[in-house]
């Protein structure tokens, strides 16, 4: 069975990024160290968040539906499905490949969206950002609580393509996240007969008791 802790930890950064963002983009940062384009996405990401998903007013249903939204918009979601499941997504027939990516998505809605409505204002201090070839820029930062007793080391890589601008991974404490939840998926697959029939149904099992 995948284990839940390790699940949500490696999704834990999608919902950091949209609500923890508050504190914005040091003033003192200095030009040329961010990439302009990549900041203006965090910041409209930011603005973005806390407008739509933490209002305690808004519904359940409302919440995760904007949440879903927000996630397909600003995240390469597609693309970090079927890196996750590595191999096995070539494998998989048509029919299992559009139920995995529709699974997975329900998952992460199911498991984060109403999570906003607990936001109490922690904050994520942007450090630096370097570039990582031509298309890919890695934005660090440090994540602290709201009574600054604990801080996470959070980075951010952000792939431009057409003018656009898309997560397509996060590094909690120098952990890749995808690379961890990859790793997961195809221990599960293993264990269940090599296949992705097993893994299909204990999303399911995980999107049903999260809603």
């Amino acid at each position: 069975m995948l284990a839940r802790r390790n699940f949500l930890t490696a999704w834990l950064a999608l919902v950091l990024l949209a609500v923890l963002l508050s504190a914005g983009m040091p003033s003192q940062a200095r030009a040329g160290e961010l990439d302009n384009g990549a900041r203006e996405f965090i910041e409209k990401l930011t603005q973005d968040a806390i407008a739509m998903l933490t209002g305690k007013e808004i519904e359940k249903a409302e919440r995760a539906k904007r949440f879903r939204a927000l996630m397909n918009k600003n995240f390469a979601i597609k693309g970090i499905a079927k890196f996750v499941l590595g191999r096995h997504w070539r494998k998989a027939s048509e029919a299992e490949q559009k139920e995995y990516l529709q699974l997975f998505e329900d998952l992460l809605v199911a498991t984060y969206a109403d999570r906003f409505a607990k936001y109490s204002g922690e904050k994520l201090l942007v450090e630096q950002a370097e570039m990582r070839g031509e298309k890919d820029v890695i934005v660090h930062s440090t994540m602290i609580s709201v009574d600054s007793s604990k801080h996470l080391k959070v980075a951010w890589r952000i792939r431009a393509k057409k003018g656009s601008y898309k997560i397509i991974d996060i590094m909690v404490e120098g952990i890749s996240m995808i690379m961890t939840q990859k790793s997961e998926f195809a221990s599960f697959i293993k264990q269940n007969g090599g296949g992705i029939e097993a893994l299909l149904g204990e999303l399911k099992k995980r999107i049903q008791a999260n809603t």
